[in-house]
């Protein structure tokens, strides 16, 4: 069974139907002892990492993930999901989840640059991995977004995308990867990525 955390945080919607839509067995849960109970989880999120992180603390919720990480339990982020498993976001200094060491830091607005970023642009994966399984190189995903991950080991930087310069696209460590993009607003491929995260062995 997925545990889809609820945090009030925007997408849920979309990947509660994404789910439905591959048959996935999953709960959609604001309950911390159902995230430690779960055989995987997703933490989706659109919205301020400083006001996400408030919630998942004030409901248990953030112990209850920084746990389900150490158990060894698979655990995909996405999109602010990608933020907060890093030490700390530059929006509003968020302390974050601290799962995967790194920051989160905003998009310098330079010429001929929006912010946010919002649209379809490729993945470069930089490491293999069971979650880009059956995915060609350089596949188009949806992205809305002002800020990046930044992990502080390279390694744990998965793949990159080109906005007038390489940023860090998904974010992975052992049991734990994070995509800053939305599989469940990507179509086939996106989809493709969902299914094999649901079916991850680590």
């Amino acid at each position: 069974m997925i545990a889809v955390v609820d945090y009030d945080a925007g997408n849920l919607r979309s990947v509660e139907t994404a789910l439905r839509h591959l048959g996935a067995r999953f709960v959609v849960t604001a309950d911390p002892a159902v995230v430690r109970g779960a055989e995987r989880v997703i933490v989706p999120g659109v919205g301020d990492a400083a006001a996400a992180m408030g919630r998942l603390d004030r409901s248990g919720l953030s112990d209850a993930l920084r746990e389900f990480a150490r158990s060894g339990g698979p655990l995909l982020g996405i999109c602010l999901g990608s933020q907060i498993v890093l030490d700390r976001s530059d929006e509003n200094n968020a302390q974050c989840l601290g799962i995967i060491p790194g920051e989160a830091v905003a998009f310098d607005e330079r010429p001929g640059r929006k912010v946010p970023h919002m649209g379809w642009n490729t993945l470069i994966p930089r490491a293999d991995h069971p979650l880009f399984a059956g995915i060609a190189p350089e596949t188009s995903f949806y992205f809305v977004h002002s800020y990046v991950p930044r992990p502080a080991e390279v390694r744990d930087c998965l793949a990159l995308t080109e906005y007038q310069e390489e940023f860090c696209s998904v974010v992975g460590r052992d049991n734990v990867i994070a995509t800053q993009f939305h599989p469940e607003k990507s179509g086939e491929p996106g989809l493709r990525m969902l299914q094999n995260f649901a079916q991850w062995r680590v």
